[in-house]
């Protein structure tokens, strides 16, 4: 998993290349908690990203209903092989996905 986080103001896009998986899931759950209370809003750019498994999906639900009460925006771009995973676990409907 290759990692970055830029910062445009008070907005946060977190790009993750590669896999997010079992192993590397720990991490990205770090660095978006490392991050809570800097900005507005969150873009999560999944557009690079080869796989995610359950466990990465679990950090995406997670980090959302932490944003959400804090009324702080999540959308995640994602490209055509990452949208068929969420569109067939019903995260299509949980997540704004783009």
């Amino acid at each position: 998993m290759d990692l970055t986080k830029e910062y445009n103001e008070k907005d946060l896009t977190i790009t993750v290349k590669g896999k997010i998986d079992t192993i590397t899931s720990p991490d990205f759950e770090n660095e978006i908690i490392d991050e809570m209370g800097k900005f507005d809003s969150l873009i999560i750019d999944l557009n690079d990203l080869e796989y995610i498994s359950s466990a990465g999906l679990r950090v995406l639900i997670s980090s959302k209903k932490k944003l959400d009460s804090q009324n702080i925006p999540v959308t995640i771009k994602v490209n055509d092989t990452i949208k068929e995973i969420f569109v067939m676990s019903g995260l299509d409907k949980v997540l704004d996905i783009e």
